[in-house]
């Protein structure tokens, strides 16, 4: 596995590996890796030749009072996890080599960007938009995968490499979970034991609306009713939304039908979490 720091470095690996005529994979992550990072590693090591791992903390999708500072940073730790599972590159650039002094444009992707964890946090997408368009420049892959769980990220890079004809087919693989429900993320390392058992009031709510879906239930109404009689058995676990939308487009649907998203965002304690379902799957 070859670790390096530079976009012209990431750029020569790439360019050898595919003038061997390997498919690129690609595995974009802020590192504090956990299994369902695996799993999107997993995936790309099937799928293709060569996989790129990338670990960037990226500075503009944090807003001015969220966690950048604290979020977990683990390189040594993540680079194991990664030659554990032969990953061929991993690029990790400084936050300089991502945005040189001076730099001004960004990617925006107009409305889709203002939906769910949008509309909760101004500019996080465009943080997210701009990056990911960096890191597809460089790496060029021909597969890049994301993960489930954050899905208005996944509909967001899909509508971007559809709008700016990225030839990247996007591949979202399933939500890895404990035992217990609760969804894998990098954040769940801030919560205390007693907000761990807390968390999972968010999958109980999304198994919840899920299980009165397939008893017949189209109403979205009573879908989010039904996610909100969970919630309101833990009353330490704020809730910031919980919305049934389209997937591709994440606006609001009235009626869900197989394959709509059901997502939900809450805090626990003072850290915010997301979990999804797609319904009827």
């Amino acid at each position: 596995m070859k670790i390096v720091l530079t976009v012209n470095e990431a750029r020569l690996a790439v360019r050898d590996a595919r003038q061997q005529g390997k498919t690129i994979g690609f595995v974009p992550t802020m590192g504090a890796l956990h299994e369902g990072h695996m799993s999107l590693v997993r995936a790309a090591k099937a799928g293709c030749d060569f996989v790129v791992a990338s670990i960037f903390v990226n500075p503009t999708q944090f807003g001015p009072n969220e966690d950048l500072a604290k979020y977990p940073r683990t390189f040594e730790a993540d680079r194991q996890k990664l030659e554990a599972e032969h990953v061929d590159l991993v690029f990790a650039p400084t936050v300089d080599e991502m945005y040189p002094q001076g730099a001004v444009t960004f990617v925006t992707a107009e409305g889709i960007t203002d939906r769910l964890d949008g509309r909760s946090r101004p500019g996080h997408f465009r943080g997210v938009t701009t990056v990911v368009a960096k890191l597809f420049h460089i790496v060029e892959p021909d597969l890049a995968f994301f993960g489930q769980k954050d899905a208005a990220q996944a509909a967001i890079v899909r509508r971007m490499a559809r709008d700016l004809m990225f030839p990247i087919e996007i591949v979202v693989a399933p939500i890895v979970r404990e035992a217990d429900g609760l969804a894998l993320s990098s954040r769940n390392a801030y919560l205390s034991p007693a907000e761990r058992t807390q968390a999972t009031a968010l999958s109980r709510a999304l198994r919840e609306a899920q299980s009165r879906y397939r008893s017949g239930e189209i109403d979205s109404t009573r879908l989010i009713s039904a996610a909100q009689e969970v919630f309101a058995s833990e009353p330490a676990v704020r809730v910031d939304y919980i919305e049934v939308v389209d997937p591709e487009t994440l606006e609001p649907v009235a009626k869900a039908t197989s394959g709509t998203l059901l997502a939900v965002a809450a805090f626990v304690g003072s850290t915010r979490l997301i979990d999804n379902v797609l319904l009827g799957a």
